[in-house]
């Protein structure tokens, strides 16, 4: 089995969202149940795409549909933790994006976690996937590393 990457730092991510954690949070063994890692990711993409204009809450004009998802863990968190969200561009298509993500605990500069989410665009009504617009590529490309 090949060596496993060491964990990315601050400085390997482009964009940051601060996401405070919850005492509902930790699990039975006192740290961020792995599900709260993968809502950390959805709540900092969100909100990133919100602040650009790329998010259609309502998915009238646009659905963004997140078709595949990932995350390698390094060290555990807990709350009353407060975690930085770092994101960057991993990979662009005409339809079709990755977002990487790394999970940072209080002022910690290793990531805790490390992950992705692959989405597609799609149409609102035919469900279908549809190219990007020049305002949403340009917004992703901002965060490219």
């Amino acid at each position: 089995m090949p060596d496993r990457a060491p964990p990315g730092s601050r400085a390997d991510y482009v964009a940051f969202h601060t996401l405070p954690t919850r005492w509902a949070d930790n699990d039975a063994y006192g740290h961020l149940n792995n599900i709260v890692h993968y809502a950390l990711f959805d709540t900092a993409v969100t909100l990133w795409q919100m602040a650009q204009g790329c998010f259609d809450v309502r998915g009238e004009s646009v659905r963004l549909l997140v078709v595949e998802s990932g995350c390698r863990y390094h060290a555990e968190a807990a709350f009353p933790d407060t975690i930085h969200a770092g994101l960057r561009l991993g990979r662009l298509g005409r339809s079709s994006w990755t977002t990487e993500l790394g999970l940072f605990r209080n002022e910690e500069d290793a990531a805790f976690a490390e992950g992705f989410f692959a989405q597609v665009q799609v149409g609102s009504e035919s469900g279908r996937p549809e190219p990007l617009s020049a305002e949403v590529r340009a917004a992703l490309e901002r965060i490219a590393r």
